[in-house]
């Protein structure tokens, strides 16, 4: 199992520019569409799978963990 490095904070700003982006590329066409819609899958599949390949290889975990005294 993949361990969550996305917090929740994160995760809302994932979901709220990954349908910015889907909407431009909805607006576009060609070339800028398509890309512009696979940074969308990217930002709201990270956003729902808790886990972000470039946040692991940078050592970046943004879930508050708050461990007990």
């Amino acid at each position: 199992m993949i361990a969550k490095n996305v917090g929740t904070a994160d995760k809302a700003v994932r979901w709220v520019v990954g349908l910015g982006l889907a909407f431009g590329a909805y607006k576009a066409s060609g070339a800028v569409a398509i890309l512009l819609g696979l940074a969308a899958a990217g930002a709201i599949i990270t956003a729902l799978v808790g886990w972000c390949g470039l946040y692991t290889l940078l050592g970046i975990n943004t879930v508050c963990k708050i461990e007990p005294k």
